[in-house]
């Protein structure tokens, strides 16, 4: 262990002066079996730091065949490793100069003896969840309504919360939300995803009753509701679906429901589109209108994401084309697009691009980056940078 003196000669020899430095001197020493693989480090932000200080957890998720990721309660980062030339010494007890006191006027030598090194470390970047999976493990088995007698309900490829958890890329907060989105619900502890047919089924019944008794679409009463329609479908389902299609409230202390019009108008449209390759533009408006309860109106801006028109055939037409089944790859995302149509204005294309935006970047960035922008009849339009297979 070096003494007082020989660091003093030490600094001699590097032509330092001893009252250009502060008076803590620390003389640093391997410790026994010391090895770079006993550590790993990960440069956190003030956010995480703060989240790991609190008692909080960082969960590393990912199957074999995934790239990890690092998830906190309601975020998702990208791992990536930095390699730096410096040498990373993990130096527990070690303080910095902005953490001594240092009120001693002569120099003295503290001895910190180094646990590990490295040469690299984990680099984390905010990403957007990876939650494509989530409805393909789903609609394994989606719940198509309570069994008839004498079947037996399919209980394979269920899957819990903490079953997710294990199998989806996403902080718990961001996959609760998505469950939500998806018109996920909880049976019997397990989270099923409707059959479209069976989720549709159980919003006709809903809006044939508000048609029938007269309702207002915006005061739907949930315990009438049940009653009513308890002979054809479970009540948790029932209600379930007013969750999904209108908003809950509470007037003289009974519960209403109000129907969310593009909510309605957007089920429908789908239940129209999914069975057609091509629909005639206009035929298809107005089979919808006729389709959704008295006093709502249909507007294709409720089909932004979902459903693409083309104005330049005769006649116009509308096709399904759903954001949720394009590829969440930036790069593949994009061709796939430019594979299914050449050129796209930037409303037609914003809808299927926006979850692509990470912090701070917006659809005209994004555009920038992997299209080339052109003028068509007085029009910008939007080409693929490369060519593309079709």
């Amino acid at each position: 262990m070096r003494t007082l003196e020989e660091v003093q000669a030490t600094l001699e020899i590097a032509k330092l002066k001893e009252e250009d430095l502060l008076s803590t001197v620390h003389c640093l020493s391997f410790g026994d079996n010391v090895s770079s693989a006993d550590y790993c480090l990960m440069e956190l932000d003030e956010t995480l730091c703060k989240h790991i200080e609190s008692g909080e957890s960082l969960v590393i998720r990912g199957d074999k065949d995934e790239r990890a990721v690092l998830c906190s309660s309601d975020k998702t980062y990208d791992l990536k490793i930095a390699d730096t030339s410096n040498l990373l010494l993990v130096v527990p007890g070690c303080r910095t100069p902005d953490q001594l006191t240092d009120n001693q006027d002569s120099t003295h030598v503290v001895h910190t003896q180094i646990w590990g090194f490295c040469n690299s470390y984990w680099e984390l970047r905010k990403q957007r969840p990876k939650l494509k999976k989530l409805k393909k493990l789903l609609m394994e088995n989606p719940y198509e309504g309570p069994a008839i007698r004498g079947q037996e309900d399919n209980t394979e490829n269920r899957y819990t919360m903490e079953d997710l958890l294990e199998r989806i890329q996403a902080s718990e907060e961001e996959l609760k939300t998505h469950l939500e989105t998806i018109h996920a619900c909880r049976i019997d502890g397990y989270w099923r995803v409707l059959d479209f047919d069976y989720e549709m089924k159980l919003l006709g019944h809903v809006t044939q009753l508000v048609d029938s008794e007269s309702w207002s679409f915006n005061k739907v009463p949930l315990h009438t509701s049940l009653e009513e329609l308890a002979p054809l479908e479970p009540r948790e389902m029932i209600e379930h679906c007013l969750n999904c299609y209108g908003k809950r409230y509470i007037e003289s202390g009974e519960v209403f429901y109000a129907l969310h019009e593009d909510r309605v108008c957007w089920g429908l449209a789908l239940m129209l589109l999914q069975n057609a390759v091509k629909f005639n533009l206009k035929e298809f408006q107005d089979v919808w209108q006729q389709s959704v309860p008295e006093g709502m109106t249909t507007r294709l801006e409720q089909l932004k994401g979902v459903a693409l028109v083309d104005r330049t055939s005769r006649p116009e037409t509308i096709s399904l084309l759903r954001v949720e089944d394009l590829p969440e790859d930036t790069v593949e995302r994009f061709n796939h697009l430019f594979s299914l149509r050449e050129k796209w204005t930037e409303d037609d294309i914003t809808p299927y691009i926006q979850d692509l935006c990470g912090e701070k970047q917006t659809t005209g960035a994004l555009l920038t980056k992997y299209a080339r922008s052109s003028m068509q009849s007085g029009v910008k339009v939007f080409n693929s940078r490369r060519p593309v297979a079709t």
